[in-house]
């Protein structure tokens, strides 16, 4: 499973209507909504200090959350839908779906590397270049990884990692389907391509007379 799911806390609503809702935020919550996985929807408010440090902390439409809510059992869900005050920006509602273990999601997972003592290009003291530290994988709930692993034994200057030499969990793909995006690279170190830019340099103003100056015929 990815690394520890974040608690989000929040407390059951027990008013409905427009006038709970505003009653809900004169208090500093939020009021918000769980939804699907079979059961009936659930009214809650969450504080809105709390939520704001959450969505401050980026991605929140596609994190995993274990909702904690007073007198239920925890459930866990991924927000859907968060709406704003259209003037302080504000958030005013936010919508939960309750998932499944079945339940299919989209997450961002962290990449990590592996091996990287076996490799012939960073013993030769290529550089590692990250282009991608994490993936937005399609996963189910009951199977997310905490990590995807790309090893880069064997790879020498030059070479590339693609999301396709990458072993997925079952049942997971990546939200980009279209194309074999580049994950990390073996660039070169910085004396080597200092030394081939020079060489490139030095056959760029070489002259055919200089040639044949080096060479003359007999």
């Amino acid at each position: 499973m990815a690394g520890e799911i974040p608690d989000l806390h929040a407390e059951r609503r027990t008013g409905t209507g427009k006038g709970a809702a505003r009653q809900a935020r004169r208090d500093g919550m939020v009021p918000g909504i769980i939804y699907g996985g079979g059961d009936e929807p659930l009214p809650i408010n969450i504080n809105k200090n709390a939520l704001y440090k959450s969505l401050r902390a980026g991605r929140f439409l596609s994190t995993l959350f274990n909702l904690k809510v007073d007198g239920s059992e925890d459930v866990r869900v991924i927000c859907r839908a968060v709406q704003r005050d259209v003037v302080r920006d504000e958030p005013t509602h936010v919508d939960f779906l309750r998932l499944r273990t079945t339940s299919r999601v989209n997450l961002f997972i962290p990449v990590q590397f592996i091996n990287e003592e076996e490799s012939p290009g960073l013993k030769r003291g290529g550089v590692l270049t990250v282009v991608r530290g994490e993936v937005e994988l399609i996963v189910t709930a009951d199977n997310i990884p905490e990590a995807i692993v790309a090893d880069v034994s064997g790879l020498d200057v030059g070479d590339v990692i693609t999301i396709s030499k990458i072993d997925l969990p079952k049942g997971a793909q990546p939200r980009i389907a279209d194309r074999d995006f580049v994950i990390a690279n073996i660039s070169a170190p910085s004396g080597l391509r200092s030394a081939d830019e020079e060489e490139e340099e030095a056959e760029e103003f070489e002259t055919p007379e200089s040639v044949e100056e080096e060479n003359p015929e007999d």
